[in-house]
C-alpha cells in the first residue's frame, strides 16, 4: 500500500481499506455508517443491516410505544438520513470506497421508513416489505441505477435506498388499492 500525504491532512491509503471491529470503533461515522456493527456481517451486509433496522424498529417501537410514534420515527428518519449523508461520506473516505457494502445506515434509514408508513403492519406484511425493499435495494431498476451512477458521495449513497423505499411503498399502495 503506498501512502500519500498532502500538505495539512492525514495520509491516504491508495488502496481500500478492510472494515473491522476495529475501524468501525475507531470514529463515530464508522459506527452508525456500519450499522452498530449489522455491516460487518461477511454474507450480504445490506441484508444484514435491513434485518437489523427491522429488529431495532420492532423492539424499539414495542417496548416503548409512547416514545417510539410514528412522528418520532420520521423525524428519526429525517434526522438519520442527514446524519447518515456525513458518516457514509465520512466512512466511505476512510475505507477508500465511496460505497463500500460495509455502509448499511442508508439501509436502515430506508426500512425504517418504509415500517413506520405501512405501520400498523402484520408480520406477514413486514416480511413482504423486507422482500421486496432487499429487491429494489439489490436489482435497483430506473431511477435507482441512475440516482446511484449519478450522485456521490454520501448524499448518493443514503439517496439510492429512500428511492427503494418508495419504490416498496408504491408496490403496497398498488396492492392496498385492489
Amino acid at each position: 500500500m503506498t501512502t500519500t500525504i498532502e500538505p495539512g491532512r492525514k495520509a491516504q491509503l491508495n488502496k481500500s481499506v478492510r472494515p473491522t471491529a476495529r475501524f468501525m470503533l475507531a470514529h463515530p461515522a464508522h459506527w452508525l455508517a456500519q450499522g452498530f456493527g449489522s455491516g460487518l456481517s461477511p454474507i450480504m451486509p445490506g441484508t444484514s443491516g435491513t434485518l437489523f433496522a427491522w429488529l431495532a424498529y420492532a423492539v424499539l417501537s414495542v417496548r416503548w410505544p409512547a416514545v417510539f410514534t410514528p412522528l418520532t420515527w420520521l423525524i428519526i428518519i429525517g434526522v438519520g438520513f442527514f446524519v447518515g449523508v456525513w458518516a457514509c461520506h465520512r466512512t466511505g473516505r476512510d475505507l477508500g470506497a465511496p460505497d463500500h457494502g460495509s455502509m448499511v445506515w442508508d439501509e436502515i434509514i430506508a426500512f425504517w421508513l418504509v415500517l413506520v408508513l405501512l405501520t400498523p403492519a402484520d408480520l406477514k406484511t413486514q416480511c413482504w416489505a423486507f422482500v421486496w425493499f432487499r429487491f429494489f435495494d439489490m436489482v435497483k431498476p430506473p431511477p435507482i441505477a441512475y440516482f446511484d451512477r449519478r450522485f456521490k458521495g454520501g448524499f448518493g449513497v443514503m439517496w439510492d435506498d429512500i428511492v427503494a423505499a418508495f419504490y416498496t411503498l408504491l408496490v403496497f399502495a398498488f396492492w392496498r388499492s385492489m
